[in-house]
């Protein structure tokens, strides 16, 4: 054997697609069983969370999905394959970049001494005071450095809920202590 008899080649990729642009569900499972491998490897080498990463391959087989009608047949498949990869990836890091900007890490929050009790209060203290479901969500995120989906599947709510949750804590974190 000469090591190409597991993978198919780009043609069978694009045949796969030609297919399930027709509606073809086989072609179609066939082609996102192959892809999966080679998609996995390409964001295992560019985010390190595993949780992330899942959420980033989420978000690509949905661009996948939402795109395979502008798969051209003539042209070759695999660059129309990672042109969407890449597309979401920098939408990923563009998006985590600007959430990032906005909140208070941790290491951000003003240091306060044990016995500087006029200084304000201190973190553990000013979580004390948020309501329940923020504690929840801004420890989950910052204390433990758990990923957005992973944090929203333990709370039992939706990603987009859970970063609400988030985004309130730590508004009312940086009023609490000062910052």
């Amino acid at each position: 054997m000469n090591g190409e008899t597991s993978r198919p080649h780009g043609a069978q990729r694009a045949q796969w697609m030609e297919r399930a642009q027709r509606g073809d569900r086989e072609a179609y499972g066939a082609l996102l069983m192959d892809v999966t491998p080679p998609i996995v490897g390409f964001l295992r080498r560019r985010i390190a969370d595993p949780h992330e990463r899942e959420d980033v391959f989420q978000d690509t087989l949905m661009a996948l999905h939402c795109a395979r009608h502008t798969y051209d047949p003539s042209r070759p498949f695999e660059p129309w394959l990672f042109a969407i990869v890449r597309y979401v990836l920098v939408d990923h890091f563009r998006r985590r970049g600007v959430r990032t900007s906005r909140e208070v890490l941790v290491d951000a929050l003003p240091e306060r001494s044990a016995d500087a009790a006029s200084e304000g209060p201190r973190l553990e203290e000013a979580l004390d005071r948020l309501p329940a479901s923020q504690r929840e969500a801004f420890e989950m995120l910052q204390l433990e450095g758990i990923s957005v989906a992973a944090a929203a599947a333990r709370a039992g709510t939706t990603p987009g809920a859970l970063k609400v949750r988030a985004h309130r804590a730590y508004k009312a974190l940086r009023a609490i202590l000062g910052g």
